[in-house]
């Protein structure tokens, strides 16, 4: 489950690092260039140079990894403990005695590098959305305290430090995707269902009103069950998948207690990464940790 020969030094993290950044072959990562060298070493890390542009660099060059004070080995242990076991940047700092500060930094760097999920949809689609409580932290000079909204209830807003999040499921593909949004309303709404490769895209939905305009339109097919009625399945129209997937959702973030609102997007990007190496091999998992933020 955890991959302790490839981190037990920052030797063989830096093993790692080069068969994982040059398994398609070496280049310089400055003009791409394939006239590459080997030209002494850094520490525990090969050292190239190439011969178009004259420069030198090494295995963490160009990646979120150079100039780091933190040990390559403590970064991908931090890294592969936050994404796979969901552990919160406070424990992290007790288990590697990396200053918090250092670690939450290179953290939200990692998340930050991650790719947006692209959206793209074979159908039918379920779609729903739900509220994290994600005000601005902490007391900020000249500013109020954050407010968390902890005592209302049902639907918020971006404003109200209540921003909506869409989970959307798609059940011809099996991807499941979580986009924090700023609003809720009809344009956000065909934003993530535009792009789709059926001329009708069937959509499941509840009864929120911002799925109403999709009835009128020719490019969606919509069936929706109407939780207020007490109906939450009529044959293949639901959004139970969306529910669990939010429920899950919640539970990643629960951890890292006051998210801002404003890196909500940053803390839920790898939730997405983490679906896609859950079930592999602790090696593996790690190797697509890797690949993914080169």
């Amino acid at each position: 489950m955890f991959p302790f020969e490839l981190l037990s030094s920052e030797e063989s993290a830096a093993n790692l690092l080069e068969q994982v950044r040059w398994r398609e072959g070496l280049c310089c990562p400055r003009c791409r260039s394939e006239s590459v060298i080997k030209h002494g070493s850094y520490r525990e890390y090969q050292r190239y140079l190439c011969k178009d542009c004259d420069r030198t660099f090494n295995d963490k060059t160009g990646t979120i990894f150079a100039h780091a004070k933190i040990g390559l080995d403590k970064l991908l242990f931090a890294f592969y403990s936050f994404l796979r076991f969901n552990t919160s940047i406070r424990q992290l700092d007790a288990e590697i005695d990396v200053s918090y500060r250092s670690l939450r930094r290179r953290v939200e760097q990692f998340a930050r590098t991650l790719d947006a999920p692209a959206i793209n949809l074979v159908g039918p689609v379920e779609i729903d959305e739900f509220y994290v409580s994600a005000g601005k932290k902490g007391r900020e000079r000249d500013q109020e305290s954050r407010s968390r909204a902890l005592s209302k209830r049902g639907r918020g807003t971006y404003e109200g430090d209540k921003p909506p999040v869409f989970t959307l499921v798609d059940r011809g593909s099996g991807q499941r995707y979580v986009v924090p949004a700023k609003s809720t309303d009809e344009a956000t709404v065909r934003l993530l269902l535009d792009n789709h490769e059926k001329e009708s895209l069937t959509v499941y939905t509840d009864g929120f009103r911002a799925y109403d305009p999709l009835d009128d339109d020719e490019s969606f097919h919509r069936e929706s069950v109407i939780h207020g009625d007490g109906e939450y399945v009529d044959e293949d129209a639901h959004v139970n998948t969306c529910e669990s997937h939010a429920s899950l959702a919640r539970r990643w973030l629960s951890p890292h207690r006051g998210v801002s609102k404003d890196k909500l997007t940053a803390y839920l990007r790898p939730f997405q990464l983490r679906r896609r190496v859950l079930r592999k091999p602790g090696r593996e998992a790690l190797k697509q940790i890797i690949r993914e933020v080169l």
